[in-house]
């Protein structure tokens, strides 16, 4: 199979990238930022007086989260409308839904500004709401074909603020909206600068009520990212599009993105043992958020790779949480796999991950990577211990999710930095089975 390192261009005249960019929301982080929410929007230019729709989910109601955001900003003098009704890994109809229910009120203006309060689901939902609210038509119209028609996003629309209540998903910075299409067993992303959000306000306090199991899903997750965007492609080993608009969103590593993948590795790894033992740990959620924020940027702007590409068919089929899918197959993909690719590189991860490499060689740090980690989920005694105890995959399974992944996975894939083939992938599929008895 001939192995196409460019997650940027067509062949065109092989030019190397050379050019690397970073664009992000604008961000504000701390205990009880919530609070600044009113300035937060007004600064991205939303009028006094502005009509504006917080998405979010019926638990979220159910805690008081929603509440507290929607007084803070009606306090302000802001209307606000609710919209409570977002599911867990959205599907297409169920961001239909959330943009009828815009159109209804409001018509096809759609509101003033919109805020998407929650875990990834309702920063998604929120996310392709103001997109295709503001370019009309329905989601699958921007989904690439085949599944969608592939059009291009225009333009960003009204002001979009996303408050994250879990310390995993990224998606407060991510320019890529997640959906799932039943009928088709995939998930599908709506991918541009258009669908990232105007800002972010990180608020630890929002994170506190996260019961153990979901604190160590959507950990695992940030974790994926990090450690994914710390070993993709360098940006400068792709290839330069012929105009900048066609650069990806998923662009290779850089510096930069280094530098935030060692930071979010370092407080994910040594903190998540403390929120998932006491929730009630501000410092340690603090932590973790902040940590999850670094992960995303490196992750997100970098590219995650093998690990998520496998994942996908996973939860589309078995209806998975996406973090506890990222969990069970980090070991045999992005560590295991992956770490033939470039061992110093693992090895500096297990270093991060506080083992001891005195002595080791490269490849044996990063075996010692794959057992810390291991250990760190049955340290956490909310994680299953493979695909298996997961959702019941056995042998028999293997050949259609390593058939979905290369068929439907071609954008992740090609940020993996080892050349993978279906028998590749049936083989870590098989290794994921059980990483632990």
């Amino acid at each position: 199979m001939a192995y196409d390192r460019s997650v940027s261009a067509d062949d065109h005249d092989l030019v190397p990238e050379s050019v690397w960019n970073i664009r992000l929301p604008e961000l504000r982080f701390g205990r009880d930022a919530t609070d600044e929410l009113p300035y937060q929007i007004r600064d991205i230019g939303v009028p006094d007086g502005a009509h504006g729709l917080l998405v979010t989910d019926e638990t979220l109601v159910d805690v008081g989260h929603a509440g507290r955001v929607r007084d803070v900003l009606v306090d302000a003098g802001l209307d606000v409308d609710v919209y409570d009704d977002c599911e867990r890994e959205p599907s297409v109809a169920a961001a239909e839904d959330c943009i009828s229910f815009v159109r209804d009120e409001q018509g096809e203006a759609g509101y003033d500004f919109y805020v998407g309060l929650g875990g990834g689901s309702c920063m998604d939902t929120a996310k392709v709401t103001r997109s295709v609210i503001a370019n009309g038509g329905e989601p699958l119209d921007y989904i690439a074909e085949p599944t969608g028609s592939g059009e291009r996003l225009e333009t960003s629309g009204a002001p979009l603020v996303l408050m994250p209540t879990t310390a995993g998903t990224g998606s407060e910075i991510s320019p890529v909206a997640i959906l799932s299409v039943p009928e088709k067993e995939i998930k599908e992303g709506i991918s541009s600068a258009h669908v990232r959000a105007d800002a972010a306000v990180l608020d630890p306090t929002l994170t506190t009520t996260l019961p153990p199991e979901l604190t160590a899903r959507t950990a695992m997750d940030a974790l994926g990212h990090a450690i994914e965007g710390y070993t993709t492609h360098e940006y400068d080993s792709l290839l330069r599009p012929d105009d900048p608009a066609d650069r990806p969103v998923y662009a290779g590593r850089t510096p930069l993105t280094e530098m935030f993948s060692e930071k979010a590795i370092d407080l994910l790894s040594s903190n998540v043992r403390r929120v998932v033992h006491n929730g009630d740990d501000l410092d340690a959620r603090a932590n973790m958020l902040q940590g999850a924020l670094f992960g995303a940027i490196a992750g997100l702007t970098a590219g995650a790779s093998l690990c998520h590409a496998m994942a996908y068919p996973v939860g589309n089929k078995y209806h998975t949480y996406h973090g506890e899918t990222i969990a069970v197959l980090t070991p045999a993909s992005t560590i295991d796999y992956n770490s033939a690719s470039d061992p110093s590189r693992f090895a500096d991860i297990a270093e991060l991950f506080g083992v001891d490499t005195t002595g080791l060689t490269d490849r044996e740090a990063a075996d010692a990577l794959k057992a810390q980690y291991v250990q760190l989920q049955r340290d956490l005694n909310v994680l299953p211990s493979g695909l298996n105890e997961l959702a019941g995959i056995e042998e028999d399974d293997i050949d259609w999710l390593a058939a979905q992944t290369v068929d439907t996975q071609a954008r992740l894939l090609r940020c993996n930095p080892r050349p993978v083939e279906k028998e590749d992938v049936a083989a870590i599929f098989r290794d994921a089975l059980h990483n632990w008895e």
